[in-house]
């Protein structure tokens, strides 16, 4: 009887169907992505806490020697797999070939420390073919790309450790710095301080609709691009800063409405006429970065979605590997291709020879093959469309498309060209038009890529190329022709401020200039969302106050992190690792402490970050807006400041709407939000228990209301100490933030009054005997019951839970602070195991899935939309069978590995 082999992958989707392909003797397992890591400092053993390890989890005095520990939710997954290793005969470690696919195979090798033989077993697709074709072809553990992978979570702990630390003492506690996450950020508010410094130019245009004379041929339009020997201005005649540039006219209205007059009555006639054949090649297959670029623009899914989508169809057979720079399809998919869109479109199709694609992308690697269909012979959108559905779907069929069109034939037709004269009031006009016939579609009857829109496209007539389009059509006509002109009209324009990215071209921006890894891009941008420094607004990315200080820190204090070159230099760095050209020991060396020979590349990282001096907070969080104003990133949010309207009065104060962009922050909107938010007292009237006067202030955390409480008579002969004991003593006035939906023009005496009960007494839990209170802070509205916090679903149930409301919250399992009983997200249907509904939910930390007694988060590559009910379930069941077990300290990495412990 043949010997039982066992065969270890990431995830239990791709282990179902990689089992499904195998035969009886293998036993295929998921350890669930990595089952070590870097713990936090924190989580050390307590022995080694004040050791080489305790800052960074890293002996960077040795080595840059890393100590892993086995994850607390891996430790039942790791024993599993030890039990079933000791009833095999052979390993496999066919976890995805990447950098991060060898890390994990690598680390389970030195956890499950095997006694059999070792296979490195790689596919790139999940069908039948390739897995019979991976198990005879087996290959060692490759140390490079491990010795990468290990360098890049080094770097990324050394940056993060260091940096980060300094964003939480000089703008706020919680920020975190990253070596990808704080270029892409820069980037984000780079273009925003553009827009903010952009100066809009006027410029006007004249049109008309043409026709050449008693020929009864169509009627055209054509637009004025020449006036006296001299081109017309459009918008990409005019800088950022509404300056013209070159030697373009510009028109103005009075100058359009006079020429328009002055042509009403002119001859025009044919001046040139130029054919020439148009082609058009197709796009070559997708690679993870065009992938999420055209998926954002075509279905309009966010990085994260696109990759989680993608991995939940590789894993299932559907596609090929979804993390690659190349653009390359193997033999048997360019034969695949050529065939199916032969038998769909015709032979005519597809060119005579195939089509070979390399990748223009800096720093690409030509590890994998491009994104296609998985398999010899690709299965069509509607073979599929009943296993498939919703984005699993519409990214299958993208995928399809642009694999099929990638060797397909070119598009081919004719592009004219025509220029129109006359002359009228001594002026000599030109007008142009021009118009594309296709004649054969070729690849563009099974797809054509999308684009973003660049800089300078206002979406005005003449802001462009100009004149006609892709599919406009010219009359028959030649040099010399007369026309008619009607419908002659100047169009005034206004140029428009340098697009906003969105998550496509940032993905775009960050791989044209070699900045982190396509891979990783979805991450990063979750990223720099979750943090804040980025919001959404549709498709664009507007970068928050919080990025611009953060961004201001970085620039000013450690220039050389966030400069594009240079981190993409270090990208460089670590594919010279992955491919044996430098030590990673070496690199690390140079990176955190510098350059020993004084050499171009520095200081390190540790001198840069001990020899800061004194970073001024204060200056680090202004920004000018103009006339005097300056905003300020606060601990609550940003908030203008400008002088009082008298030399002695104090500085006025304006909070910033959270919905305001920051190019929208113009010197009379910051006037306008100055005036509207009054400052200073704003008496309300008095309170009819008290007597106490009751005002409302603006104050730099936001508006609030308190009363005035008279100062405290004190004896005169008192000592300075005895005079602070005794104020400190006194009652303090009550004091309470405006409500979300209040706002200091309008708020009355009983809306103060109201504010100022709190916090309301709901009632006493009849189980315990403790009293339930309604209170308002700094995360919200909640209840308190000793020291078990609940929260509100808004601030106005502060005054309306009634004690039975209050003691059903009190019996749902406990949210996180901040989560507000919402309804779900999304609902999955029944679990198998407790038989409870699964819902997505919103929490504190992200969403969640749950059944009611189970919660799990999300993994960071799954999105609420995207997760499927087969996931969820996988989900819960791991978080079941995940116990919490001792801490123990594992043992430590060796410092150098040897070539024998890997490829054992």
């Amino acid at each position: 009887m043949a010997g039982r082999k066992l065969v270890i992958v990431e995830s239990p989707a791709k282990a179902r169907t990689i089992a499904g392909y195998l035969g009886d003797q293998y036993d295929v397992e998921a350890s669930v992505g990595h089952i070590r890591d870097l713990p936090q400092p924190s989580e050390l053993p307590a022995e080694m806490k004040k050791g080489p390890f305790g800052k960074f989890a890293v002996d960077v005095d040795n080595g840059f020697a890393p100590y892993y520990v086995v994850d607390a939710d891996k430790k039942k997954k790791v024993s599993e797999l030890k039990k079933l290793l000791k009833d095999s005969d052979e390993l496999y470690l066919a976890t995805d070939e990447d950098r991060e696919g060898e890390a994990i195979a690598w680390h389970l090798l030195q956890e499950l420390k095997p006694k059999v033989p070792v296979k490195r077993m790689v596919f790139h697709e999940i069908t039948r073919e390739a897995i019979q074709r991976a198990l005879s072809s087996t290959r060692e553990l490759d140390d490079r790309l491990v010795d990468a992978q290990e360098t890049r979570r080094i770097l990324d702990r050394l940056y993060g450790y260091e940096v980060s630390p300094v964003l939480w003492r000089k703008v706020r506690q919680g920020l975190s710095a990253g070596r990808v996450q704080s270029v892409a950020t820069r980037l984000v508010v780079e273009r925003e301080r553009e827009r903010m410094a952009f100066v809009a130019a006027d410029y006007w245009d004249v049109t008309g609709t043409f026709a050449v004379e008693d020929a009864g041929e169509p009627t055209f339009p054509a637009r004025l691009t020449g006036l006296d020997g001299r081109r017309v201005a459009t918008g990409r005649d005019f800088d950022d800063a509404g300056r013209l540039t070159g030697d373009a006219v510009q028109l103005d209205e009075a100058a359009a409405q006079a020429l328009v007059t002055a042509l009403e009555q002119a001859d025009f006639s044919v001046r040139s006429l130029e054919t020439k054949p148009y082609t058009r090649r197709p796009a070559a297959p997708f690679t993870t970065s065009t992938l999420q670029q055209e998926a954002s623009r075509k279905l309009r899914m966010a990085s994260r979605q696109t990759m989680r989508t993608a991995q939940t169809l590789y894993e299932n057979g559907y596609i090929t590997y979804m993390r690659t720079d190349s653009p390359v399809l193997s033999t048997q998919a360019i034969d695949a291709a050529r065939r199916q869109a032969a038998e769909l479109y015709g032979p005519e199709f597809v060119p005579d020879a195939p089509r070979v694609y390399t990748s223009k992308a800096k720093g690409a690697q030509e590890a994998h093959e491009a994104i296609r269909p998985a398999g010899d012979h690709f299965r069509t959108p509607a073979q599929v469309a009943r296993e498939l559905s919703g984005d699993q779907f519409r990214l299958y069929e993208l995928i399809w498309k642009r694999t099929v069109a990638s060797q397909m034939a070119d598009a081919r037709g004719s592009t004219a060209s025509v220029r129109i004269g006359a002359t009228a009031d001594g002026r000599d006009a030109v007008f142009s038009a021009s118009g594309t016939v296709i004649t054969f579609r070729g690849f563009l009857a099974a797809y054509e890529e999308g684009r973003d829109v660049e800089r300078y496209e206002s979406g005005e007539p003449g802001s462009g190329s100009g004149e006609g389009g892709p599919d406009a059509r010219l009359p028959r006509m030649a040099e010399g022709d007369a026309l008619t002109a009607s419908d002659l009209q100047a169009d005034g324009h206004r140029t428009s401020p340098p697009p906003r990215y969105t998550e496509a071209s940032l993905v775009k921006a960050l791989e044209e200039r070699g900045i982190g890894r396509p891979s990783t891009y979805a991450a990063t941008i979750s990223v720099i969302l979750d943090r804040g420094y980025v919001t959404s607004r549709g498709q664009a990315l507007v970068p928050s106050w919080l990025a611009f200080a953060v961004t201001r820190l970085l620039e000013e204090n450690f220039d050389r992190l966030v400069d594009y070159d240079f981190t993409a230099e270090m990208e460089e760095d670590l594919d010279a690792i992955a491919s044996g050209d430098k030590d990673r020991v070496d690199w690390l060396t140079q990176f955190y402490f510098g350059d020993a020979s004084g050499g171009e590349s520095g200081e390190g990282l540790r001198d840069l970050v001990e020899n800061l001096g004194e970073i001024d907070a204060r200056e680090v969080n202004s920004i000018e807006i103009g006339d005097g104003i300056v905003l300020r990133v606060g601990r609550y949010g940003p908030y203008l400041e400008a002088p009082g309207l008298q030399p002695d009065d104090e500085p006025r104060r304006a909070s910033v709407p959270e919905e305001l962009a920051p190019d929208e922050l113009t010197v009379e909107k910051a006037r306008e939000l100055l005036e509207t938010q009054p400052d200073g007292d704003q008496v309300l009237g008095e309170d009819p228990s008290t007597g106490t006067t009751i005002v409302a202030r603006n104050g730099r955390f936001g508006p609030y209301v308190t009363e005035l409480l008279p100062e405290p008579e004190l004896d005169e002969g008192l000592s300075a100490a005895a005079r602070k004991k005794a104020l400190a003593a006194a009652p303090k006035p009550r004091t309470a933030s405006l409500f979300k939906s209040m706002s200091l023009p309008t708020v009355t005496l009983d809306d103060a009054l109201k504010l100022l009960s709190l916090p309301r007494v709901v009632g006493v839990d009849p189980e315990t005997g403790a009293e339930i209170t309604a209170q308002n802070g700094r995360y919200g509205p909640y209840l308190k019951k000793g020291t078990d916090s609940r929260t509100l679903a808004s601030e106005d149930a502060l005054f309306s839970t009634t004690l039975d409301e209050a003691l059903a919250i009190y019996a749902q399992p406990k949210r996180g602070r901040g989560a507000t009983a919402t309804p779900p997200l999304r609902e999955l249907g029944d679990d198998p195991t407790s038989g409870k509904p699964i819902v997505v939910k919103d929490g504190r930390f992200g969403a969640y899935v749950t059944d009611g007694t189970t919660n799990r988060t999300l993994p960071r590559d799954t999105t609420p939309e995207s997760i499927t009910r087969e996931q969820a379930i996988e989900l819960l069941a791991e978080k079941r069978a995940s116990t919490p077990a001792k801490k123990k300290a594992p043992a430590r990495r060796a410092t150098t590995r040897t070539k024998a412990a890997s490829k054992k």
